[in-house]
């Protein structure tokens, strides 16, 4: 068995998301199954070390992996032509230097979104890559979430006939801090350490919409700061000086409107965190993280507005869920899986850190919509 050995700098793994998402669930994964399989005889194995600031919690990482390398010195790492790529999933102020010194080393790089704290930042560690020579992508995980799957390939079988319109519902509560511990850091909360909820979910957004129903081509979006004051993980309280709530409708090409609710201040009533209602001329489909309901045109009810009686249709009965029809594993690790492979065998990966640099166009466009409070169209970053 011929074994491409693959070492990646893993920098910022300690965060919740790089330790469950990146590290355990798919980089020890694809250790446990013996590597990615690029043919019958040949696979890509990681060789990964991890990377942090403190430690104590690399050392708990290291105890829970089965990771030995561990280190908290990035530029020994940086120098060490051993390894090929660069992973950052820190937080983003961080992101852009951290992978302007490793394009400096020559390696490949892999992030986390958003890539930067501006489109100027992200459009500058793309064209670095691409001056280099340097293979890069950005993380956009949703795309392989079993429900969003669901929807691609209802499209492709031409279920929803012409697609008229999108609307998305994301978010939960979460907890101030003060009398149940919150459920996300502070500084998701403070503008000043790039927080806020446009920042974070219009990139992912961006990478949905565009892949799945067409290219955005402008915003219309409303920020909100629903809750003043938290708590942080120290018992202190703070000021919220970012965005924890965001209201965007996007206009996408070919004519399909999308809307997005994000919040972290609604509670849920829905089939799941995140649900996408996908309305066609022959069909429509709701989707969660895993499952996706339908309704073809011949099972659509026809209701009659009257507010005097009770609602005789149940609406819920005639939609039909999607059965498994493939196996799914997890986004991230599966998105990993594809990024080696663009590595070792140069197989396409569209995925680049150009298209995160348009998710990052959109979180600004989104802001400078809430400040002009007007439509903002999106110019083609390509």
């Amino acid at each position: 068995m011929k074994t491409h050995k693959i070492g990646i700098i893993m920098n910022g793994v300690t965060g919740r998301m790089g330790t469950n998402q990146h590290l355990m669930r798919s980089i020890v994964e694809i250790i446990k199954q013996g590597g990615v399989k690029i043919s019958p005889d040949e696979v890509i194995m990681p060789d990964p070390v991890l990377v942090g600031r403190n430690l104590a919690k690399l050392e708990h990482l290291r105890s829970i992996s089965g990771v030995e390398k561990i280190t908290t010195n990035l530029d020994e790492v940086m120098s060490d032509p051993y390894y090929q790529i660069y992973f950052d999933s820190q937080t983003t102020g961080r992101r852009a230097p951290a992978v302007k010194q490793a394009i400096k080393a020559g390696k490949h790089i892999y992030c986390e979104k958003p890539i930067g704290v501006s489109t100027e930042e992200a459009l500058e560690l793309y064209h670095l890559c691409q001056k280099n020579n340097l293979k890069n992508g950005v993380v956009q995980d949703k795309l392989w979430l079993p429900g969003l799957l669901k929807i691609q390939r209802l499209k492709e079988a031409g279920f929803f006939g012409e697609i008229l319109s999108v609307r998305g519902e994301f978010g939960y509560w979460v907890y101030e801090g003060d009398s149940i511990p919150a459920q996300r850091p502070s500084w998701n909360y403070k503008k000043e350490e790039d927080g806020g909820i446009i920042v974070d979910m219009l990139c992912h957004w961006r990478y949905v919409l565009d892949n799945l129903f067409g290219n955005v081509k402008a915003v219309s979006c409303l920020g909100a700061t629903h809750i003043s004051e938290r708590v942080d993980e120290n018992g202190n309280k703070y000021k919220c000086t970012a965005d924890d709530s965001a209201y965007a409708t996007f206009e996408l090409e070919g004519g399909v409107i999308a809307h997005f609710n994000s919040s972290w201040t609604v509670r849920v009533r829905r089939d799941d965190l995140l649900t996408l209602q996908v309305d066609g001329t022959k069909g429509s489909a709701v989707a969660g993280l895993r499952h996706c309901q339908i309704q073809h045109y011949g099972n659509t009810p026809k209701p009659v507005w009257n507010p005097d009686i009770d609602q005789p249709i149940d609406f819920y009965e005639d939609w039909s869920k999607v059965p498994v029809q493939e196996e799914y594993d997890n986004a991230f690790k599966a998105q990993w899986e594809l990024f080696l492979k663009h590595i070792v065998k140069d197989e396409p990966f569209p995925w680049s850190i150009l298209q995160g640099a348009k998710g990052v166009q959109l979180a600004e466009k989104g802001i400078e919509s809430w400040e002009k409070r007007a439509w903002v169209d999106i110019p083609d970053l390509e």
